[in-house]
């Protein structure tokens, strides 16, 4: 699979949605992770990442104009034990309270499928990264209908085990701008992963497209030793 610039992947799409990006750092010694919010509409503009525990919430930035919290209000990032979960819906919480009984990620997903947002029915995009004892690996997974039908639900669960270093895996929720928005199509897309957790952070924050763009998390985590630093813009301060 060709590695793509991540850059050039959002600079020349104006609308892919919401994000996740899981990877290892050019040095080989971080767990990265990121996820980036965009909107077009004042709901889903009007909103920011605020820190919850060892996780992130969204939340509104102005109570006054939030409008259907439904689908934009949740936490896309929680920890379990040495395992981080990122999403783009609560399926965070369905990840997170199904491993907890043991069941795997994919089991975990199960109950859930696509958002119930018509024409759009956007895909439910997730990623687990499990961090022990110096070793990391991560998965992720997508629910999306079929062909936008929603009478079926296609579920896809993709596995990186010891993953390259100064390489990530891409996924997202629209292919791009349109009415309906088409959902992501294919694999995870194999992109570089450059620079700490400043310059990536500013890397990500700097291609999105000003006019779209909410909300970005970037985490690395020392794989050696599971200690974690967080990055959190928010184009609403």
């Amino acid at each position: 699979m060709e590695m793509l610039s991540v850059e050039k992947e959002l600079k020349e799409n104006s609308y892919p949605g919401r994000g996740i990006i899981l990877g290892k750092s050019k040095d080989g010694k971080k767990a990265v992770a990121a996820y980036f919010i965009m909107g077009r509409s004042q709901n889903s503009r009007n909103r920011i990442f605020a820190e919850d525990g060892e996780g992130i919430r969204t939340q509104a930035f102005d109570a006054s104009k939030l409008t259907d919290p439904s689908l934009i209000i949740y936490a896309p990032v929680r920890v379990l034990g040495n395992k981080t979960i990122v999403t783009n819906g609560d399926q965070t919480d369905t990840i997170y309270e199904g491993m907890d009984r043991q069941m795997t990620f994919e089991q975990s997903l199960r109950s859930r499928e696509f958002e119930p947002d018509a024409p759009n029915y956007t895909p439910r995009i997730s990623g687990i990264m499990h961090v022990e004892n110096g070793e990391y690996n991560y998965a992720m997974s997508i629910l999306k209908s079929r062909e936008g039908n929603p009478e079926g639900c296609c579920r896809y669960t993709f596995a990186y085990e010891t993953p390259g270093a100064g390489e990530g895996h891409f996924i997202h929720t629209y292919m791009h701008d349109a009415d309906p928005l088409p959902s992501f199509e294919g694999e995870p897309k194999l992109i570089a992963v450059n620079g700490d957790i400043d310059e990536f952070t500013e890397l990500l924050w700097e291609s999105l497209n000003e006019d779209n763009k909410v909300s970005l998390f970037v985490r690395y985590i020392d794989i050696a030793t599971g200690k974690y630093e967080t990055r959190i813009v928010n184009k609403n301060q």
